[in-house]
């Protein structure tokens, strides 16, 4: 719309629904909201107490996930979860629930420490900053959020309880016995006591500080150790395994990551891998999303066998224990300790290779260390993802050692290769060419020798070296599988496993076991902008727990904000952290109870998934300084209730892409923090619902470049230009770095605020993705034009509904309307929410005349979820003093809903001769006998005599003639 016609537009009705009204209406009703504390929710009791009244009706805690506070702000894209979860929440208090809906800021990472190294600006600054402009455009949107609740992950009075979890959880260990956390002190009794003996035997009184710090580091649930992680020299950090490509390369800058070992802070969550297999059940979550948490975690039952190699052994865990008989050689992770000899592992590895060795299997080195060192470079520089992909030439060297059969006594080869990965199972496996498609192409390319020892179901025969590929069957029978103490042969895959399984425990050298393909969450980061750990180390290396009273340690200033970064190709580096800096900060005298001593901090901060792990529960306390939460206000918003066996928030709306990682780890924190009673609830998020994405077209040129969208011009025949030039389209991400991004300032300015909301809930079902057209928001914007004008005399701005009962098609109309959008909007079916507002609208358009007020009264009503600020409006001018944010949603009258006619259609051989208006209630007979007398179906069938009569009551007959 041009400035001209808005001008034009106001001379000639001065009244008229424009943008500027849109503006100042909803500036003024934004203003109201915030000044009368509309959308607070009172809690039970606390500083955050209110309206008794209110608390006794039927609670709804509704979330959104944790935005980033982008220097670039927000585009249209950003807050379609964010309205849509308002919309919801606004027609649950219009329906007598006492609803929380706030938001926060996740703000702690990387960009603002990025924005920081290039320009000397302190994360917080910018952070701050950022946060202050996405408020003010949320704001914008209409948003009904209680401000008082609203928190920031690097406000030091919110981090101070991220650090106290971090604590609870050191302090915490895994009792299998309980299936749940216990305090550290209670294992630390069971060793005073005795009942539960030291690795070595030595009474615990005995052992030194360290030797027991070293002993209890083996149980805690969050503890330090020395791990295989991705270290990425070009950023100067480690990075968890998502955070790198398939490449083997930073997800952030493009760098190249290699493994190595070094000390980091882990989360023991495989303590909890069953736990958090089994509880999805009763969550209300997407099938897929429940799908990729359970594949992530990988439950896998199996088998632990040990593989006598000298004086060492390797242990390998095997879901085909039965066809053990059938493992010719073995290949452990280039990391293995065997290999390296790290731990205080002897190394396998011999001086030289043993007589015989193929040629093939030495890399053409000249000894197995020269082959073995070699090939731990190469590996180290490839991502997990890379090692695991199907490769066509498969890689990997003999470490010049042998190994023994456990059951069939054979010596078999041990190789190192690629494929095989520390993280997990035992990082060896048995390798059973015949019956495994990667090992089969492994031993063809290392001649390695292979034995059937299932019968194959097909004609292959029983010689391996005569197929094309493994044969690889559960329904088949064991054979080649025998020696004096057990036989397989014969047994159908489970008979057998079972039998090998008890004769492995019965020799002493295996049993059975569950494997999980889930890891420990590693929690270190080599980075300023993030939560310091509430730890310090004594001289002895010991590390201890800071008392709550110390709590929160903030960060302190630092010269240089980023971390040392290396050559991005020299994986022969270690970590420095911008922390470790600070001396004055990391060398401390502390009293934590046996007086002053000197200690180091730890220099390592948490990463940024931490403040989003229990950002939920601070939501229903904010301000309380003496706990986490009170625990009466966390049992009466998210403790277990009917339907909800495991509490957790009623709605949690975001995108699938946090399928995994921030849902399994909020699902852990939660169950620790259950376990050790500070919350009822031991599932953070009862109801997960993923929105779609919004997405825009992205323009290239012939460099592949991104060019401003707003600026291509489209020329006959679909094709596209920029500056003249030929320029390529496709569907992608919106983003300010692909020139495509809409904000919603803009709009906002062009339409108004519930245009933009009406436009982003019509444009399809919430949780599909859809393409963003700016041409077509004037839709929404010509709906609020029209409703406006069927109250408010675009003239005089008076009120023109009228105190009449509207005719019974109205009626209709009107109650229907109601029916349909109560259902959508408890399925979150906004866009034909829309739509049967709309129709309802037109209805009342198209009969001409004033709307009769109980007509129009409920059809703002209707609205108001969506369109909230010219719902007040209208509410204010149809007479109403409160706020239409609690007012009663309109309920449907049943007698209204139901159509008085309906239409049949009636078929003659497949084609329509007849439409007949008849009750809805009408039975097929009744319908048969109707349809068979109607005089165009008479003259169809011209006296011929009838086959079959299908009758689909009240909608559809269908005659087949003689």
């Amino acid at each position: 719309m041009s400035e001209t016609t808005n001008a034009a537009e106001t001379t000639a009705a001065p009244h008229r629904y424009t943008a500027a009204l849109a503006a100042d209406i909803e500036a003024r009703w934004q203003d109201f909201w915030e000044e009368s504390g509309t959308y607070e929710a009172p809690n039970p009791q606390g500083d955050l107490a209110g309206d008794a009244d209110r608390v006794a009706r039927p609670k709804k805690f509704v979330m959104d996930m944790f935005p980033y506070p982008s220097g670039a702000g927000l585009h249209v894209g950003h807050p379609l979860g964010f309205i849509a979860t308002d919309v919801y929440a606004r027609h649950l208090r219009m329906t007598g629930h006492n609803v929380l809906h706030t938001l926060g800021f996740d703000a702690f990472g990387l960009p603002a420490e990025q924005y920081a190294v290039q320009t000397g600006t302190h994360p917080r600054v910018s952070t701050e900053a950022n946060i202050v402009n996405m408020r003010r455009q949320l704001r914008r949107l209409g948003l009904g959020h209680d401000q008082r609740r609203s928190i920031e992950t690097i406000d030091p009075a919110y981090y101070k309880w991220t650090q106290w979890i971090f604590l609870q959880i050191f302090n915490s260990w895994y009792d299998p016995e309980a299936d749940a956390a216990r305090p550290i002190d209670t294992l630390v009794a069971q060793f005073e006591s005795g009942a539960r003996p030291t690795p070595d035997g030595r009474a615990w009184s005995d052992l030194s500080a360290l030797e027991r710090a070293n002993i209890l580091g083996e149980y805690r649930l969050a503890y330090a150790s020395d791990a295989p992680v991705n270290w990425c020299p070009g950023l100067g950090t480690v990075l968890a395994n998502e955070e790198v490509t398939a490449d083997g390369r930073s997800e952030r800058g493009n760098y190249p990551v290699f493994k190595a070992k070094l000390r980091q802070w882990n989360m023991r969550i495989t303590a909890y891998a069953d736990r958090l297999l089994n509880d999805l059940d009763a969550l209300d979550w997407p099938e897929a999303i429940k799908l990729q948490q359970r594949n992530w975690i990988g439950r896998s039952e199996g088998a632990r066998v040990d593989f006598p190699v000298g004086d060492n052994k390797i242990t390998v865990f095997t879901t085909r224990q039965d066809t053990l008989f059938g493992a010719t050689y073995m290949v452990l992770a280039p990391e293995h300790d065997l290999v390296s000899g790290a731990d205080g592992a002897s190394s396998i590895v011999p001086d030289a290779w043993p007589e015989g060795t193929h040629d093939v299997w030495t890399g053409g080195h000249a000894t197995p260390a020269d082959a073995v060192a070699a090939y731990r470079k190469q590996a180290a520089a490839k991502s997990d993802v890379e090692r695991q992909a199907e490769a066509k030439d498969k890689t990997g060297v003999f470490t010049g050692a042998f190994a023994t059969n456990p059951v069939s006594g054979e010596r078999v080869p041990v190789f190192i290769a690629d494929y095989v990965l520390m993280g997990y199972g035992t990082g060896a496996i048995m390798a059973v060419p015949a019956h495994d498609s990667r090992d089969f192409a492994f031993a063809r390319a290392f001649e390695l020798p292979m034995r059937c020892v299932v019968e194959p179901s097909d004609d292959r025969g029983t010689d391996p070296s005569t197929w094309d590929d493994a044969f690889s069957s559960y329904d088949a029978k064991i054979v080649n599988s025998s020696d004096t103490t057990i036989s397989l042969d014969g047994l159908g895959v489970t008979e057998a496993k079972a039998r090998i399984t008890a004769w492995l425990a019965d020799q002493g050298i295996g049993e059975g076991t569950v494997n999980f393909r889930l890891r420990d969450w590693l929690f270190s980061r080599q980075r300023y902008w993030g939560e310091p750990f509430p730890i310090v180390y004594d001289e002895d290396g010991v590390a201890h727990a800071l008392p709550e009273s110390m709590l929160p340690l903030e960060l302190p200033e630092v010269d240089d904000y980023s971390p040392r970064t290396f050559d991005a190709d020299d994986a022969d580096t270690q970590p420095e952290t911008p922390l470790s800096r600070n001396e004055d900060w990391v060398n401390v005298e502390l009293d934590l109870g046996d007086g002053v001593k000197r200690y180091r901090r730890e220099t390592n901060t948490m990463p940024n998934w931490a403040g989003s792990c229990w950002y939920e529960m601070r939501y229903l306390d904010p301000n309380n300084n003496d706990a986490l939460v009170d625990p009466a206000v966390e049992q009466y918003w998210m403790g277990p209730r009917e339907g909800q066996p495991h509490g957790g928030v009623d709605l949690y709306v975001g995108g699938a892409e946090h399928a995994v990682l921030h849902l399994l780890y909020a699902r852990f924190w939660s169950k620790v923090l259950h376990d050790l009673g500070h919350v009822s609830s031991a599932e953070p998020f009862h109801k997960l619902y993923n929105q779609g994405m919004i997405q825009a077209y992205v323009y290239r040129d012939a460099r592949g470049i991104a060019v401003p969208a707003a600026e291509v011009e489209e020329h006959d025949g679909g094709v596209y230009y920029y500056e003249g030039g030929k320029v390529s389209r496709l569907l992608g991400k919106m983003g300010k770095s692909l020139k495509n991004a809409v904000t919603p300032d803009e709009i906002c300015a062009e339409y108004g605020a519930d245009t933009l909301r009406l436009y982003e809930m019509a444009m399809g079902p919430l949780d599909v993705s859809r393409p963003w057209d700016t041409r077509a928001v004037i839709g929404q914007y010509r709906l609020l034009q029209r409703l406006w004008r069927n109250v408010v005399d675009e003239a005089t701005g008076e009120v023109t509904v009228v105190d009449t009962e509207p005719d019974e098609a109205t009626l209709r109309a009107l109650h229907k309307a109601i029916d349909g959008v109560t259902q959508d909007m408890a399925n979150l079916r906004f866009n034909t929410a829309i739509a049967k507002v709309t129709e309802l609208n037109n209805h009342l358009t198209k009969a001409g005349g004033p709307i009769p007020r109980t007509v129009a009264e409920r059809l703002v009503l209707l609205i108001a979820p969506l369109a909230p600020h010219i719902a007040e409006e209208l509410w204010r001018k149809l007479g109403h003093t409160e706020s239409v944010v609690h007012a009663d949603f309109p309920v449907a009258d049943p007698a209204y809903v139901v159509d008085e006619t309906v239409t049949c259609v009636v078929q003659v051989k497949g084609k329509v001769k007849a439409r007949l208006e008849v009750a809805p209630t009408i039975s097929d007979a009744e319908l048969e006998a109707a349809a068979l007398a109607d005089p165009g179906v008479v003259a169809a069938l011209g006296g011929a005599g009838i086959r079959k009569v299908i009758v689909r009551a009240p909608k559809l007959v269908n005659i087949v003639p003689a």
